[in-house]
């Protein structure tokens, strides 16, 4: 019985939805387009997350075969959007870092092209699931459910992971700079309570008859 439970669930271990899921670095002064082949009224979803660099934003673009703009956004640290294809086509999506001047980021996007088909060829017809069937597909929710929280997660980890680096690099760079003007004052105060305790010299000069 197990057996046959997990070849029938064995679909939950495969995305029948079509997806670009990538995480990578935009330097600065940088723009990256990503292009992908939808078919007309295919529902898509475009998701995107700066996970490193600067104040954690970005540009984000979204056009259509035509060069019709259908998203477009400034400095956005994230956001989705979702539309349906109303043509056939390569449609672009573009990041853009060049409001940045010296600081590169690390951008995160997952680009859903369709809907996920149901699991079993006759889970839309008019008379109900066996109990094998409704606990495959309770079970390929669920599942679709842990991996968007664990994708956020670990995305939010890495975010705050490079922002704890910044801000140790920031005082560890502190502590030093402290560290010298201390010891520029201590040297500072030490030569100046030795002038103060120092004997002067006096020159008697004799003028003869």
């Amino acid at each position: 019985m197990l057996a046959w439970f997990l070849l029938l669930c064995a679909p939950l271990m495969f995305g029948w939805i079509r997806a670009s899921e990538l995480t990578f670095e935009l330097p600065d002064n940088a723009k990256q387009c990503f292009y992908e082949d939808i078919t007309i009224g295919t529902k898509c979803t475009l998701e995107f997350q700066v996970v490193t660099g600067g104040h954690y934003d970005v540009d984000c673009r979204l056009e259509d075969p035509d060069g019709t703009v259908l998203y477009k956004e400034m400095k956005k640290q994230y956001d989705s959007f979702t539309f349906t294809a109303s043509r056939n086509g390569t449609f672009k999506f573009c990041f853009s870092n060049e409001f940045s001047t010296f600081t590169h980021k690390t951008v995160y996007f997952d680009f859903q092209v369709g809907d996920d088909p149901p699991l079993f060829p006759s889970e839309n017809r008019v008379t109900a699931l066996t109990q094998m069937e409704s606990a495959c597909v309770s079970i390929h929710e669920a599942l679709k459910s842990v991996i968007d929280y664990q994708t956020h997660f670990r995305l939010r980890e890495a975010q705050g992971r490079s922002r704890a680096e910044d801000l140790n690099t920031r005082v560890a760079f502190w502590s030093i700079g402290e560290a010298f003007i201390l010891l520029v004052v201590s040297i500072s105060q030490v030569v100046l309570l030795r002038s103060f305790f120092s004997d002067k010299k006096t020159t008697t000069t004799r003028v003869g008859s």
